[in-house]
């Protein structure tokens, strides 16, 4: 068979929704400035889907250190890979700022999360050694470990019973390699906003040696008593051996970083394959991270406002009956029971008729007969915006214990 025909007659399991789907349900256009509304097909709707955490992709004085460093720098500069020719003395201090942030001695400043983390997995590991990964680990995480040449375990999510299983396997085995143990987590898990179980993890270490990597991608600015992350919130931050967050969430930018000891870091910066390769972070987005991290530094009532609409919105579908799973982080997603079918009729009804945009998550990312609406409440939001979003989830959850949306099959894309 022709590579082309295979993939001609099997799209994948979102592509074959494509010709129904896209533009709506599946690569939507949110318009106008990144905020709590923006205009979706045509209408204005309440966006609880950007990770806009702390508000700052609109934070007057970041669009304005946005806007100069473009001016002064341009996009291209500096030129080259950081290790040929990229480097920077505000490359140096970003990094040693972000650092000593989430209190590590080191830091790395990295091009892009997915990128970094896939490729940091890589370079960490040999083929003697042996990875163990909460199997609900990011997509990053998981691309990173299939990478890996040797032996690689996944244990039950947050299961420490699990993972204990797997640590003595991997034990078993490093003893007869001579490699080591790497043990992968996340501070926040993005779909359903439970914080990873980082004490349990760092009690094992009383039975078993292994090194700890925390991808905090969804933790950094919004845990903790200073923005620190999930480590910080657990009181084991300087327990975690690898730190890892992107800008992509509370610093509403481009970039990423790693934290941990100096000789790690190093070793990391000289042997990450993407970073070797891969031409280095633009100025603009250097300099716009500095003025981001200065802000999330020195502004924590972001994170106080950021909590004051987490716990509203999340309180308030708590009362409402609804299922939020296990969620100890701003990421607030609402369980239900359904067809894909019938999630597109919902979702239809709360885009077009509610004003309300959020994340629709249906088979095969979750089980059949289950949905999951995804919120991410920021600190842009108003209460109003919550009480409004509250009423529509009221009402479109009955709708569905109805069956209204169960008559009218998969509701198909309508572009405005």
């Amino acid at each position: 068979m022709d590579l082309f025909d295979r993939i001609r007659e099997n799209a994948g399991p979102l592509g074959k929704y494509a010709d129904v789907a896209e533009g709506y349900y599946i690569f939507p256009k949110l318009e106008g400035d990144i905020a709590n509304r923006m205009i979706f097909n045509g209408k204005e709707v309440i966006v609880w889907s950007v990770n806009n955490y702390l508000g700052l992709a609109n934070h007057p004085e970041v669009r304005a250190v946005d806007a100069a460093a473009g001016a002064d720098w341009g996009m291209a500069y500096p030129m080259g890979s950081r290790m040929m020719s990229g480097n920077t003395n505000y490359h140096c201090e970003l990094e040693d700022k972000l650092a000593a942030f989430v209190d590590k001695p080191a830091g790395l400043l990295v091009n892009f999360g997915y990128q970094a983390m896939t490729s940091s997995i890589d370079a960490l590991l040999s083929r003697k050694d042996v990875v163990v990964y909460d199997a609900e680990c990011h997509a990053c995480i998981v691309d990173g470990v299939r990478m890996h040449l040797g032996h690689r375990f996944a244990f039950d999510h947050n299961d420490m019973a699990s993972l204990e299983k797997n640590l003595r396997r991997a034990q078993a085995l490093v003893e007869k390699s001579g490699g080591g143990i790497l043990v992968i987590s996340e501070g926040v898990f993005g779909m359903g906003g439970e914080q990873g179980d980082l004490k349990g993890i760092i009690k094992l270490r009383e039975k078993y040696s292994f090194r700890l990597l925390v991808d905090d991608a969804h933790g950094f600015g919004t845990l903790g008593a200073t923005g620190a992350g999930a480590g910080e919130e657990q009181g084991v931050q300087d327990e975690i051996d690898v730190y890892f967050s992107t800008f992509a969430k509370s610093m509403a930018g481009i970039g990423a970083f790693f934290a941990g000891e100096p000789d790690i870091m190093q070793y990391l910066k000289y042997n990450m394959r993407s970073q070797i390769f891969a031409k280095s972070l633009p100025m603009p987005f250097v300099i716009g991270g500095l003025k981001r991290l200065e802000l999330l530094k020195t502004h924590p009532e972001l994170k106080d406002r950021l909590w004051t609409i987490a716990t509203a919105l999340q309180d308030g579908l708590r009362d409402r009956g609804f299922n939020l799973g296990h969620t100890t982080s701003c990421v607030t997603p609402v369980v239900l029971k359904g067809s894909v079918d019938e999630a597109t009729q919902m979702v239809n009804d709360l885009r077009n008729n509610y004003g309300i945009f959020c994340s629709i998550v249906v088979y095969p990312v979750i089980p059949k007969g289950m949905i999951i609406l995804r919120l991410i409440p920021t600190a842009v939001h108003t209460l109003e915006d919550v009480e409004v979003t509250l009423n529509a989830f009221s009402e479109v959850a009955d709708k569905l214990s109805a069956g209204t949306y169960s008559e009218g099959g998969f509701a198909e894309a309508r572009i405005a």
